[in-house]
């Protein structure tokens, strides 16, 4: 299994699939890669020998942050929107769509399960 960026990627997959299981990693990316890499595209990940794993591993390198560092990055964005305050930074802070969706129905993925109507208590 070839291990490139931290991440296992599968075996069976062809390598420019395979590349986008690397956060960060698209499909244009992926071919990019392996043009410059000169590795085919169609090759399997199984069937990569360590001097193209190492080639692309180089490539990916030179190219920019992926995994760790991307993940970090936009993490910081975040916060720094919710820091200073902005709509944007509330809208994460309170965990309702950001990019200006409806949220009177749907909004379900970022609202979480439905609440319900709380039921009135009886009287005697």
């Amino acid at each position: 299994m070839a291990r490139i960026a931290g991440v296992d990627l599968p075996r069976t997959k062809r390598v420019e699939i395979g590349l986008t299981y690397i956060f960060g990693i698209g499909h244009t990316r992926a071919a990019g890669i392996c043009k410059d890499a000169g590795v085919s595209p169609d090759v399997r990940v199984k069937d990569l020998s360590e001097d193209e794993v190492r080639k692309i591993s180089r490539v990916i390198e030179e190219q920019g942050r992926v995994e760790g560092d991307l993940r970090k990055e936009v993490s910081m964005n975040i916060k720094r929107l919710m820091d200073i305050g902005c709509y944007r930074g509330l809208r994460h802070r309170r965990s309702l769509p950001v990019r200006g969706q409806r949220t009177r129905t749907n909004a379900r993925t970022r609202k979480g399960p439905r609440k319900g109507a709380i039921a009135k208590k009886k009287t005697v």
